[in-house]
């Protein structure tokens, strides 16, 4: 039976990566991003366009997809690197709206499209849910919020939906230079020399790294696991 997989967030390049691994596994991808990514990055296969901060895009892209056996939310938005105290309330409200409140969108609106099948969903966090660092804090808080709402709706759609996440550490993309979707994300302010030093194994993430630990979650392998965060960062942290 065909595999179908929607990606939020296919056109970054962990996305990229990620639907080509999935296609050759066999999955059926469908891409879901900004007008402005899949314009730059067309898909080879299925697209619709959706912005997270509109509800009514969220509702419109997922309409048009029908049952699915995976969902992955790889979307991602960065606010300037500053302390909180110096942070300004619409800084917040925009790290809060581009990573929970559309996790939480996006969660709504796939979970009936995968009881149907049983399916499985993937939300990558962040390495700073858990380990805070300074100037990070409206990101790490919402992908913290992100951690809290993957381990709710595992509960709250078993069992019928399998619900997990992957956090990665610093992964090695446009990412880290202002990003690829939205133009206005700003460059984390990482000395990624120093970042890699730190590291147990000594270099930082690749979108390859990544990848396996989503398709894991997704396939028969993890079919017991639920609930649960893979922490992808070469040792930097161990819970």
């Amino acid at each position: 039976m065909e595999r179908r997989l929607a990606i939020l967030g296919a056109c970054g390049a962990l996305g990229r990566v990620l639907s080509s691994r999935a296609t050759a596994e066999g999955w059926t991808v469908t891409a879901l991003d900004l007008p402005a990514s899949l314009a730059a990055h067309p898909p080879a296969g299925p697209s619709y366009a959706i912005d997270l901060f509109d509800a009514a895009s969220v509702s419109a892209a997922f309409a048009g997809l029908g049952p699915l056996d995976g969902f992955v939310n790889l979307a991602g938005f960065m606010t300037p690197r500053r302390p909180l105290e110096e942070t300004a309330e619409a800084a917040f409200d925009e790290a809060m709206g581009g990573n929970l409140r559309g996790a939480f969108l996006a969660a709504k609106a796939v979970l009936p499209l995968l009881r149907p099948r049983r399916g499985a969903m993937v939300n990558v966090v962040s390495g700073l849910a858990a380990q805070a660092r300074p100037g990070f804090g409206p990101y790490a808080a919402a992908k913290a919020g992100m951690v809290s709402l993957t381990k709710t709706l595992a509960l709250e759609a078993a069992p019928e939906v399998r619900v997990n996440a992957v956090g990665p550490s610093a992964v090695e993309t446009p990412f880290l230079t202002g990003g690829t979707g939205r133009a206005a994300a700003p460059a984390p302010d990482l000395d990624l020399a120093a970042y890699a030093r730190a590291t147990p194994l000594a270099r930082l993430a690749t979108p390859e790294d990544v990848a396996g630990p989503i398709l894991f979650l997704l396939g028969p392998d993890a079919a017991f696991m639920t609930g649960q965060v893979l922490w992808v960062n070469g040792g930097g942290y161990m819970p």
